[in-house]
């Protein structure tokens, strides 16, 4: 059983949201960070108190590995640690790593994150040295149902650089103007094919010859949320027909301005992916009081935690209830 089909599962119980646990030291309470040994023992404090507050709620969780090197040895102890306390929550755990190495290099970034103090149960991979530096990886999915989400069309500004140069006379890739298998035939008919197009249709053809119990390949895509147009919002569409048998990490929602209705736009079936929140999730509790106008007076710094996680589990709630009735409406 890969774990692309267990993250099915837990879609399909306990909704959409990936809480990414991107936890930086201006998102702690102040006085828990005054009254902890360190930066990190906070940091790591804060993290268990909404892992405990939202594991019903989330389909899983996303810790990016930046907010952690940034500290050093102890950042990395609290890392490993975060790891460790979601694995024994029995949570689905994405390592945002984005690597992206070839040969020996790939299999020892392998190890370290599907092994040992660094295990998680996916990775987020950049393919932009080739389909070499994914193989290494595929190794732990035959053998341990390990997961990756390969960069393809992302949703930060800068994408317009790379993902969206066309491909002209590419073989090996199929043409909108002749929609994919499972494509709806007004999947851009005619609109020339992209460089994330390039990498879907690999991971494509990957999840063709892994394919779980679910239809999804053990190796999805992260997609990103940020249709502002009718034309854009085609194009999302497109994607999620052209990609059928891939299951999407999608980022770029809340903070980052992407909307339920966007998200639900990248869904198949009310499932087919997660999608990504993180400061609208970790800072729900500072949103919370300066939309009541009123300075938190908890009793303690344990009170002020409590208050924090407290505050997440009504945003993931509400992300999630959002975004399953933008899915149904789309769905009816």
């Amino acid at each position: 059983m890969y774990n692309m089909d267990r993250l099915y599962e837990a879609v399909a119980e306990r909704g959409h949201v990936c809480v990414g646990l991107d936890t930086a030291v201006e998102y702690i309470p102040p006085r828990e960070l005054s009254n902890a040994a360190s930066v990190a023992r906070a940091i790591l404090a804060f993290n268990r108190a909404l892992v405990k507050a939202t594991i019903d709620v989330a389909a899983c969780y996303k810790v990016q590995i930046a907010y952690y090197e940034a500290m050093g040895l102890e950042g990395l102890k609290i890392y490993a640690d975060t790891l460790y306390c979601l694995r024994g929550q029995g949570a689905l755990v994405i390592a945002d790593i984005k690597r992206g190495d070839i040969a020996d290099t790939a299999r020892r970034y392998a190890q370290a994150h599907f092994e040992g103090d660094f295990e998680a149960d996916f990775v987020t991979l950049s393919p932009y040295m080739g389909m070499d530096s994914i193989e290494p990886w595929f190794d732990y999915a035959e053998t341990a149902g390990k997961g990756a989400f390969v960069l393809m069309r992302t949703s930060n500004r800068g994408m317009l650089d790379f993902e969206y140069l066309q491909l002209q006379n590419t073989p090996g890739h199929t043409p909108r103007s002749t929609p994919a298998p499972g494509a709806a035939a007004e999947d851009l008919a005619g609109a020339p094919l992209r460089l994330y197009d390039a990498v879907g249709d690999k991971l494509g053809a990957l999840a063709r010859a892994h394919t779980g119990r679910h239809g999804y390949g053990a190796f999805g895509a992260v997609v990103g949320v940020s249709p502002k147009s009718g034309a854009e919002r085609e194009e999302v569409a497109a994607i999620r027909s052209r990609y059928a048998n891939l299951f999407f990490l999608i980022p770029g929602y809340g903070a980052q301005g992407g909307a339920a209705e966007d998200a639900a736009l990248l869904l198949r079936d009310g499932n087919g992916g997660v999608v990504n929140a993180s400061r609208s999730i970790l800072r729900a509790w500072t949103a919370e009081l300066k939309a009541t106008g009123k300075a938190y007076q908890g009793p303690d710094c344990e009170a002020d935690l409590r208050f924090a996680a407290e505050a997440a589990r009504r945003a993931v709630i509400t992300m999630r209830d959002d975004i399953r009735a933008a899915a149904g409406h789309r769905e009816s």
